[in-house]
């Protein structure tokens, strides 16, 4: 006989703590939109929290402690930042010359 809950005694999926380095990120832009004072700690502590939660709070978002990917991305730290910057520099290391081009050349 299978036990359909086993798996519940297994770890929770998901993120449960806040890396320093990222907790730097936000706290940085956090300070930038006003919502936090002082210098970035690297450590997501209450204040960081609190910060966090007012600013999701103002945007109409959930305000639990684990930031909202919305909020994330609204800090401009979200992926898109990152498809972004791939997509300027590989533009800008793109040859002059058309492929076109290269068929006149002789």
């Amino acid at each position: 006989m299978s036990n359909k809950h086993s798996k519940s005694a297994a770890k929770p999926a998901g993120q449960r703590t806040i890396d320093d380095a990222r907790a730097t990120q936000i706290q940085s832009s956090l300070i930038k939109s006003g919502y936090l004072s002082g210098e970035a700690s690297g450590h997501w502590d209450s204040e960081t929290q609190a910060a966090m939660q007012k600013f999701q709070e103002d945007n109409g978002w959930q305000t639990k402690l684990i930031p909202d990917s919305r909020a994330i991305i609204k800090l401009g730290l979200g992926p898109e930042q990152d498809s972004k910057m791939s997509t300027g520099t590989s533009a800008l290391a793109a040859p002059a010359a058309s492929p076109a081009s290269s068929f006149l050349q002789r």
